[in-house]
């Protein structure tokens, strides 16, 4: 008999914990401000998490900057990853605001900041 898989398990949030740091979690995708939670709630788990996240989505944006400078390939790679960056910042700050934990597609596995 085949066994069924089971469904990927979710980390349980503190409520107190988001409603406290749901700000920090939405900035953390905002550029540079992903260092914000990790200076004003280091012990978030919450925050923490939406700091890696942006983190990871910020190295990328700068990896993607130097790729745009290689004529014609690195123009049109970095247009499109521009446009990915976009959104996968815009759904993380959504998933932030909504308090939930989840990964990036392509770098939320990435993890940077312990």
């Amino acid at each position: 008999m085949a066994e069924a898989k089971e469904a990927p398990k979710k980390e349980v949030n503190n409520n107190k914990d988001v409603e406290e740091n749901k700000i920090y979690g939405i900035l953390a995708y905002i550029g540079i401000l992903f260092i914000v939670p990790l200076l004003v709630a280091p012990k978030s788990k919450f925050a923490k998490f939406h700091a890696n996240q942006g983190a990871v989505l910020f190295i990328a944006e700068a990896a993607l900057g130097f790729v745009w400078l290689i004529p014609v390939l690195g123009w049109a790679v970095g247009f499109f990853g521009g446009i990915a960056s976009f959104v996968f910042a815009i759904m993380g700050i959504l998933n932030a605001a909504n308090g939930k934990m989840e990964k990036l597609p392509l770098i939320g596995d990435i993890e940077i900041i312990k």
